[in-house]
């Protein structure tokens, strides 16, 4: 049998530009346990402002092993997340990396999405064997590093954009929640969602629902701990049967795509809404088409899709399995199946899209 070199010409040069980019692609990898490292270990944060320290004062200031401090900012140094100075043989985070690593506050926050990455990894092999099968892999049966991860790296998005820039692009849907509206918030999760539109709005109710009772505990302690649980309820059921009629609104935050049947979601929220109020779908942010989608953003997208948003479809009834490039297409196709006259895109950021449907 001959071999590809054999049988086509090989340009060697493209050839090692593949391997190098390869060496590259394995380094980003191990970076990302180690960015959940620095994270978890707090080394990040006790660098941030520090100026230049040494492997044993960063080791020093987080009670950690100066041995394997000094390979981890080894590591970082060749990945450019952190500065090392020959002379003194410090490192420096700088204030850029320091924010996007330690104010959890910031749009650019970044350690949820390493997580998040991190977890999907770890569950890869079970991904491997399902998908000679077609079988599916359930939200719920993943680690935690997943769960909690999602939660981390969406957060701070919805913390910068959804009550100042999405929700206002909804038409009339700003004043009704200004005055009292009654809102259910669907595959909540940890509720993130559900709690920054409360606290926003100190007049409406919300009703957050997930069919993972496990987030769902943690989204009614999150509830507690900020202090919105008059007006917060969660319940756990799946997004075709989610309890409550008469809701002035209905959000669905990066989670249609992950339906075994969103067309029944669809059904359901037109079912549950009033005559005159709205859904709002965020999405991940996705072009129609495939080579629209080549890009680094799409990149990623389509790599969670392939560990965790289609074998979460495929787990369920229907597995229609749309995936986190569904574009805004797809999802026109969804809602307008389940009854609703009315669409648009309402906002974007690089990673997301939010859509209004109407009845």
């Amino acid at each position: 049998m001959s071999t590809i070199e054999e049988a086509v010409q090989i340009d060697g040069d493209k050839l090692m530009q593949f391997v190098f980019r390869a060496v590259d692609e394995v380094g980003a990898t191990l970076n990302t346990a180690l960015v959940v490292m620095g994270d978890r270990l707090g080394l990040y944060r006790a660098l941030a402002g520090a100026g230049p320290l040494s492997p044993a004062e960063l080791a020093e200031r987080t009670a950690t092993a100066e041995r394997y401090v000094r390979e981890w900012l080894n590591a970082q140094a060749a990945s450019g997340y952190v500065e090392y100075d020959p002379e003194s043989s410090s490192y420096t985070l700088p204030p850029e990396q320091a924010v996007a690593l330690t104010e959890p506050g910031s749009p650019a926050y970044l350690p949820g999405f390493f997580q998040i990455a991190l977890g999907a990894v770890l569950d890869s092999p079970k991904i491997v064997e399902i998908a000679r099968s077609g079988a599916g892999f359930g939200w719920h049966e993943h680690v935690h590093d997943v769960h909690e991860g999602c939660e981390r790296f969406f957060r701070p998005g919805y913390n910068a954009h959804l009550a100042t820039e999405w929700l206002p692009a909804l038409d009339g849907v700003v004043g009704k929640l200004e005055r009292g509206a009654l809102v259910a918030d669907v595959g909540c999760g940890y509720g993130a969602s559900t709690v920054l539109m409360a606290q926003a709005f100190p007049n409406s109710t919300f009703v957050g629902s997930d069919y993972h009772d496990s987030s769902i505990e943690t989204a009614r302690r999150r509830a507690q701990e900020a202090g919105v649980a008059e007006r917060v309820s969660f319940d756990t059921a799946p997004a075709a049967a989610y309890g409550g009629t008469g809701y002035d609104l209905v959000t669905m935050f990066d989670c249609l795509h992950d339906m075994g049947d969103p067309v029944a979601a669809a059904r359901h929220v037109r079912g549950t809404l009033k005559p005159d109020g709205t859904w709002m779908i965020v999405e991940p942010h996705a072009g129609d088409r495939v080579e629209e989608n080549l890009n680094p953003v799409g990149r990623a997208f389509y790599s969670f899709s392939t560990l965790l948003c289609t074998p979460a479809s495929l787990s369920q009834e229907v597995g229609l399995a749309l995936g986190a490039q569904a574009g805004e297409a797809r999802i026109r196709d969804v809602v307008t199946a389940g009854g609703f006259t009315r669409f648009r895109r309402a906002a974007e950021t690089p990673f997301n899209l939010v859509f209004e449907a109407r009845p």
